[in-house]
């Protein structure tokens, strides 16, 4: 397994995060548990940050909260200077409850309710990423009606088909998100907004995929905005001060994964809006930017305790841990893959190849298939890497297990920051009708 961060193994032969042991960190809260390295995240920050700040650009690096939101996550991106993203009202009240600022907030989606928008509207939020013409028309009424004027970006599909997984590719034309470029519906898009009152139109959005990694699908999505300024100025006498490339930015899961340096990305993507915008005598626009992934993704490990294992004699050796697809459901949906290694057993050689199973009443609760681990036993601690992003965010309580714990390790230091569910949790939500009550007389 590659070590991301301030992961090591220690003299005991031990996984170590963040100067943490691995088998401290379970024996003190359980598994599965998800680990965060908590210095890898602030870094990944600091390189959008201070990469976007040595282009001379005017810019935001908002913090992509769908990947993984809880209050202290808040806290950093917060502390590191980014702003955030949201794309439910439950995420929105997470980053109000954690203190980040309203203005410094966009709101996203493809179907936000008038209640969702009705609570980003009261809370002052800095932007709402406005993604059909429904959504339009209900977001200035209710602006109107409130008196307010709204920030907004509209989301633009550029066309441009980033090689990724098709269910976390977003920027074709046909995805559900956004006007189209293409077809007319993004120009008509920006004509009808730029005439409602109580909408302010900053510019433009497109996001073209996620786990990316390349340079291209960037800089084709940047001229192709350009264009669309470039004529919407032209002939609609309208100026737009922020483009916003979106994120997508790739992280290493295994061998093979060749993410670039975000520095380069950076360098991409503000060469790329430089050009295509100076070349038609066009005012320099602010970039934003949503890096996710990128920022979470590798920081973050599972542990697991393994459990049963079951050896079918020239087929394959199953080895069951603690948890599964309702901690990871991303194998079962895209088939994504990991590396992982027995972290209290880190230094021993491979002996054997097998099968990470979950829990979960399901055949295709799978984790990782032919694995190359030492001799499994009963008791070990499995550590899977890369875990960071889509794991908590995605979680379930499917077969009523319950959610695991998160805590963040730094210098040494391991903070609870999300407590393990309990069962009163579980059923806290339940509620049985008067007419099924329990009686004496009932059979």
């Amino acid at each position: 397994m590659y070590l991301h961060g301030t992961s090591k193994i220690n003299d005991h032969g031990h996984l170590e995060i963040g100067g943490v042991d691995s088998t401290k960190l379970t024996a003190d809260f359980g598994t599965p548990l998800y680990v965060f390295d908590e210095a890898l995240v602030r870094q990944r920050c600091r390189e959008y940050v201070d990469a976007f700040r040595a282009s001379g650009f005017k810019f935001q690096v908002a913090y992509a909260s769908k990947a993984f939101l809880v209050k202290a996550m808040c806290r950093i991106a917060l502390e590191e200077g980014m702003s955030l993203d949201v794309v439910s009202d439950g995420e929105l009240f997470t980053a109000l409850e954690a203190g980040f600022p309203a203005e410094r907030i966009h709101f996203h989606g493809n179907n936000k309710t008038p209640q969702e928008i009705e609570m980003a509207i009261d809370a002052k939020i800095g932007c709402f990423v406005v993604d059909n013409f429904v959504e339009m028309q209900m977001l200035n009424a209710i602006a109107a009606h409130k008196q307010q004027k709204v920030n907004v970006l509209l989301r633009v599909t550029p066309g441009v088909e980033a090689h990724t997984h098709e269910f976390i590719s977003t920027g074709q034309t046909d995805s559900k998100f956004g006007f189209d470029l293409g077809n007319g519906s993004a120009f008509k898009a920006i004509q009808e907004a730029a005439q409602l009152s109580n909408l302010e139109l900053l510019g433009i959005h497109s996001h073209i995929g996620s786990q990316i990694f390349e340079v291209e699908g960037f800089q084709m999505a940047a001229d192709r905005l350009a264009s669309l300024a470039v004529k919407v100025r032209s002939e609609l006498q309208v100026t737009f001060k922020v483009i916003n490339l979106g994120g997508g930015f790739g992280i290493r899961y295994v061998a093979g994964n060749t993410p670039l340096p975000i520095a380069v990305y950076v360098k991409a993507i503000t060469d790329a809006v430089r050009e295509n915008f100076s070349s038609n005598d066009y005012p320099l626009p602010e970039i934003w930017v949503e890096p996710g992934r990128s920022i979470v993704g590798d920081a973050g490990t599972t542990l697991y305790t393994v459990g049963t294992s079951k050896d079918i004699p020239g087929v394959r050796k199953y080895v069951a841990v603690d948890g599964g697809m309702t901690d990871n459901p991303r194998p079962a949906l895209y088939d994504s893959v990991y590396e992982a290694m027995l972290a209290n057993r880190a230094t021993e050689e491979s002996q054997e190849v097998v099968t990470i199973a979950g829990k979960c009443c399901e055949s295709g609760d799978m984790l990782i298939w032919d694995l190359s681990l030492p001799k499994v036993n009963n008791g070990d601690i499995l550590a899977v890497s890369c875990t960071g992003a889509y794991n908590y965010a995605m979680a379930s309580n499917y077969n009523r297990i319950r959610r695991p714990a998160v805590v963040f390790v730094k210098d040494g230091q391991a903070d609870l920051v999300v407590k393990r569910e309990s069962f009163n949790d579980i059923v806290g939500n339940d509620v049985i009708p008067e007419r099924m009550k329990l009686t004496s007389t009932r059979v």
